[in-house]
């Protein structure tokens, strides 16, 4: 069996490795095949064009993870869009049908529900156009591979944090950092549990749901998450005040779907997963 990476970068690689620890053939569509490891077979390629190399025929599973080279609606546009269609193209072209195709999404889709909690059926509501771009690859997936033998995954993701993923830590070292004189829910999924997810959504035997929140069990308010990392550093608690409007949202996903599935979480919260990255980096927390 085969699981095609179409977009390699930092969570499609940790995904491949996994995939290839549990025994199948990896491989992975990037512009630069050569940055990856050995144990993922690399091929030229670049999605937002049409012209995509040819898809394994024993392929039992895709991942596309995309990401936009510019904050531009142009971008986000040739990286999600594009990038999908050109894969389903492919897939077509070849005349290969996968069980499983999963796109890795944003919980950008939903916009800011007021500090409220938000599920899989919440209708999806972006407030920007990064959010309502990526919506509009969701439903290009789902359109074309609905009545179809491949079942299509939305995987909606919180924000990414991890090694080399380090915003907030930096933020705090720094002095930058501000804590919002207004509460404000965040979502967050740490780097390893999110590539966790992915293999485990194409790998449980039962049937898929079309939609899963890849978010960590505590949509934790941001200035909880900056005083503890203060804390964790040693350093004095970061300032109150006006930081504009929230970049995600303020709103509180539930991951009670993706637990329902039996997927377990390494770093359950912010503090586990911050935690360990602090300590790779040499800083203990007291």
């Amino acid at each position: 069996m085969t699981i095609l990476l179409a977009g390699c970068g930092d969570l499609g690689t940790e995904a491949g490795l996994r995939f290839a620890a549990a025994g199948h053939r990896v491989v992975g569509w990037r512009r630069s095949p050569d940055k990856l490891p050995a144990e993922i077979e690399g091929v030229a390629a670049n999605l937002s064009t049409a012209e995509l190399p040819p898809v394994p025929a024993d392929t039992t599973a895709v991942v596309i993870a995309v990401a936009a080279n510019a904050p531009t609606e142009e971008a986000y546009r040739n990286a999600y869009v594009n990038g999908v269609a050109h894969v389903l193209d492919a897939l077509e072209r070849d005349g290969v049908a996968p069980e499983r195709v999963l796109f890795v999404s944003s919980t950008a889709v939903h916009g800011d529900a007021g500090g409220g909690w938000i599920d899989e059926n919440t209708a999806p509501a972006p407030g920007g156009f990064s959010g309502r771009i990526v919506r509009e690859a969701e439903e290009l997936l789902l359109k074309r591979l609905d009545g179809t033998a491949t079942s299509p995954i939305v995987l909606r993701l919180g924000g990414i944090y991890g090694p080399g993923r380090t915003r907030l830590i930096d933020q705090v070292r720094t002095g930058a950092a501000v804590i919002p004189d207004q509460p404000r829910y965040t979502n967050r999924i740490h780097r390893d549990d999110a590539a966790g997810a992915i293999v485990h959504l194409l790998s449980t035997p039962d049937a898929p749901s079309p939609v899963y929140l890849g978010v960590d069990d505590d949509p934790a308010e941001l200035g909880d998450v900056l005083r503890f990392l203060a804390s964790e550093l040693g350093l004095g608690v970061p300032p109150t005040g006006d930081v504009g409007d929230a970049r995600g949202g303020n709103k509180r996903c539930s991951n009670a779907q993706l637990r329902k599935t039996g997927f377990a979480f390494t770093y359950p919260t912010f503090r586990e997963g911050y935690r360990d990255i602090l300590a790779g980096v040499g800083v203990r927390h007291p």
